[in-house]
């Protein structure tokens, strides 16, 4: 199974779009996407400097326009990818990435989103100085106590050893003075304390948007980076993108479900690097590859071809199926076959060793057959409930 992962704020780098530039199409594709995003990602990916991109408002809509056109080197056609990549997810920003690669957006509707975020962040980080660090190493429980000492949110948990602490200055100064036992405390280059409370006036502006922007259901599994959890359904999908911007990063659950659902290639989409160097650590086994510039594409389009699987383009019929949100054993309820479903409703719940998740059908309709039995051990994405639309539900 192939995954395509869509890295997140941070990974930039001055002139990474260069080489790019060379890839017939790709000048053209990023000029119109210049336009929807009104600057010149053109400049911001060849010739601004370190301090230029590193600002939220230019940094996020660069990250999500070079990636999405970079996807467009491997695959001729959208079409092509959706039948042979098995799972996407994204780091942070990334998820609007995956989320447009996926179908649930087109590339314009995630252009203008990305503009409003990284503007909505940009002015939310401004109110008062904060920033983010990264914790290398140490007990994980005297980490977490360490923080909470400080008042800091735990923003990242991108796998064991490494954690982002994100709060005030005062608080992350106080932390480096006083580092968890074996643990460094490493500043990062970030204008703000992301995936943090300090995010609320953020969310309240994406959620007020969201409302006005049109979704499909995702062509793929898309793993969400707030939990592990595997969705598809478009609105739920927005919807997180929304209140991930507060919300801590669980790139750890991530990679668990990722490996959980089969997937034995990972491919990291530009700016590429920092995901790749995670799975390596967090997946072990599976075969990565960081697509940094076009001479990366043979070696891409060999792992595709490897690793890619056919499949009829996704979880479709989407408005048909419902899918296990996560690896755990299911309790199925008494919906029987013949029984009307309305979006909304608890069809079952997954046990897993930390939690009970309900699953909710996101769809109206008959139940037409059960495709797990109560008790049974299920995987992320993994078909549970078919159902026929009714009128209503069309």
């Amino acid at each position: 199974m192939l995954a395509i992962v869509c890295p997140g704020q941070g990974s930039q780098t001055p002139g990474f779009l260069a080489p790019w530039l060379e890839v017939p199409g790709f000048p053209e594709r990023l000029a119109w996407l210049s336009a929807v995003a009104g600057m010149d990602l053109v400049a911001h990916g060849t010739t601004s400097d370190a301090e230029t991109i590193k600002d939220t408002a230019v940094a996020q809509p660069l990250i999500v326009g070079s990636g999405l056109l970079c996807l467009l080197a491997l695959f001729d056609h959208p079409a092509d990818g959706f039948r042979l990549v098995g799972a996407g997810a994204g780091h942070s920003v990334g998820e609007i990435t995956a989320a447009a690669a996926a179908g649930v957006l087109s590339a314009e509707q995630a252009m203008v989103f990305v503009r409003e975020r990284g503007a909505a962040m940009a002015q939310a980080s401004a109110a008062r100085p904060t920033g983010m660090s990264a914790v290398l190493g140490g007990d994980p429980d005297e980490v977490r106590a360490s923080l909470d000492q400080h008042g800091l949110t735990a923003a990242n948990i991108n796998a064991a050893g490494q954690v982002v602490a994100a709060g005030t200055m005062e608080q992350l100064s106080e932390l480096k003075a006083a580092p968890p036992t074996k643990a460094r405390v490493v500043p990062l280059q970030v204008a703000g304390a992301f995936h943090t409370e300090h995010m609320a006036s953020a969310v309240d502006r994406l959620a007020h948007l969201a409302n006005a922007i049109s979704t499909h259901d995702s062509r793929i599994p898309l793993v969400s980076n707030k939990d592990g959890q595997v969705v598809h359904q478009g609105r739920e999908v927005l919807g997180r993108i929304v209140s991930q911007v507060r919300n801590p990063v669980r790139w750890d659950l991530t990679m668990d479900t990722l490996a959980s659902m089969g997937v034995t290639g990972l491919i990291e989409i530009p700016p590429a690097g920092t995901l790749v160097g995670l799975a390596k650590r967090g997946m072990p086994g599976v075969e990565t590859l960081a697509l940094k510039t076009p001479d990366d594409i043979d070696k891409a389009i060999r792992m595709v071809g490897e690793h890619g699987e056919p499949h009829d383009g996704g979880i479709a019929p989407s408005w048909r199926l419902v899918i296990s949100p996560s690896k755990g054993t299911v309790s199925l309820d008494t919906s029987a076959v013949g029984t009307t479903v309305h979006p909304g409703d608890t069809i079952a719940q997954i046990s897993t060793l930390r939690d009970s998740y309900p699953v909710l059908s996101p769809h109206g309709g008959q139940v037409v057959e059960w495709l797990a039995e109560d008790g049974d051990p299920v995987a992320p994405g993994q078909p549970l409930l078919r159902l026929h639309p009714t009128e209503a539900s069309r």
